[in-house]
């Protein structure tokens, strides 16, 4: 029977992929890193077969220790820890070669927004297009102003050893979940939720800035194609040194997706202007701290190893821009804002 330990499991992503492996393969027998018992309440009421250890990401010696018991460990908690992916690294070295472990991270594609960050061109399109096939060199050798870079080289070190790890690296996030925590992402409602609570969309700088985005189901689908594969003892997928996957669903601009969020909120008869503010980084950081990085860089991408090398391809038919109207709808509620149609 293979063992999983997964970090992160009442999060949006962690809880959608959770489900997504208990549905295909209710014969893993999964362990689930939780902080408390309510936490571990909210994962055992749906999955009552799912085992629990109580801790945090700062029990290093607890995450090590269940990485070791583990086939496969999936990482879907915070990509800013850098001590627990340290620990989950080095706890690779500690199975034999008879019972190699596997190490699957979730990271995220704003770690290619830098040179946005460097030059202060927040809002701006970049033509630059990073591909996790022919561009993989430079991507595994982030800049030092790149997010959350100690802990994605903490992962590709060990990787680099020879040993079986895997970093995703999603963007723009969309779509509700299905885990049994959190269901709601991060970029689009944030922005639907400010802008609605200010009364005005706004774009940070002229909002022509790029990001991919991609369906949470579809993002889940990745990474029980690389568990599948780390079960098979390593299967098709590549690891180590060429385990990096980006994984996406096609490009959109930041003012297109705030002209849908006006375009939504006119139609629920929400009061919202008309007119989408341009602010700067400074003014956007305080409607909503860290929106310049989060709705301000670019971030382009190609998923050309998940969709070559693992078969994966997206199949949700919801895109990023048609997910806006049950968002707008779902952060109005939240504010208790009552459409008027």
């Amino acid at each position: 029977m293979t063992k999983i330990f997964v970090t992160g499991a009442t999060g949006y992503v962690g809880g959608d992929s959770l489900y997504t492996l208990v549905k295909e393969h209710p014969d893993y027998e999964i362990t689930a890193l939780v902080r408390n018992k309510e936490k571990g309440h909210v994962i055992t009421s749906r999955y009552p077969s799912i085992g629990l250890v109580y801790g945090t990401l700062d029990d290093v010696e607890l995450l090590a220790e269940q990485a070791s018991k583990a086939d496969v460990t999936c990482h879907w908690a915070s990509c800013e820890h850098e001590a627990s992916a340290k620990a989950l690294v080095e706890s690779l070295s500690r199975k034999s070669k008879d019972s190699p472990g596997f190490l699957i991270h979730l990271s995220g594609a704003d770690n290619i927004g830098f040179a946005d960050m460097n030059a202060g061109t927040y809002g701006v399109k970049r033509d630059r297009v990073f591909d996790d096939l022919s561009a993989l060199e430079e991507i595994v050798s982030p800049a030092n102003s790149a997010p959350h870079r100690e802990v994605d080289l903490a992962v590709l070190e060990g990787g680099k050893k020879g040993l079986n790890t895997a970093i995703v690296c999603p963007p723009t996030i969309y779509g509700p979940g299905r885990g049994p925590g959190n269901q709601r992402s991060i970029q689009v409602p944030e922005l639907a939720l400010h802008s609605l609570r200010r009364g005005a969309v706004f774009t940070v700088g002229a909002g022509e800035n790029v990001w991919n985005s991609i369906h949470v189901h579809d993002l889940s689908k990745l990474f029980l194609k690389l568990v599948e594969a780390a079960a098979q003892g390593g299967g098709q997928a590549e690891w180590g040194s060429s385990g990096f996957y980006f994984v996406e669903n096609g490009d959109y601009s930041l003012k297109a997706i705030a002209e849908r969020i006006v375009l939504e909120a006119k139609a629920l008869g929400l009061p919202i202007s008309d007119k989408v503010d341009i602010l700067s980084a400074e003014e956007s950081d305080k409607v909503w701290e860290f929106s310049s990085w989060l709705l301000g860089t670019n971030s382009r991408c190609r998923a050309n190893r998940a969709r070559n090398v693992l078969g994966w391809r997206p199949e949700q038919e919801t895109t990023v821009f048609t997910d806006v109207t049950a968002v707008v709808k779902a952060e109005a509620k939240s504010l208790g804002l009552t459409p008027h149609l």
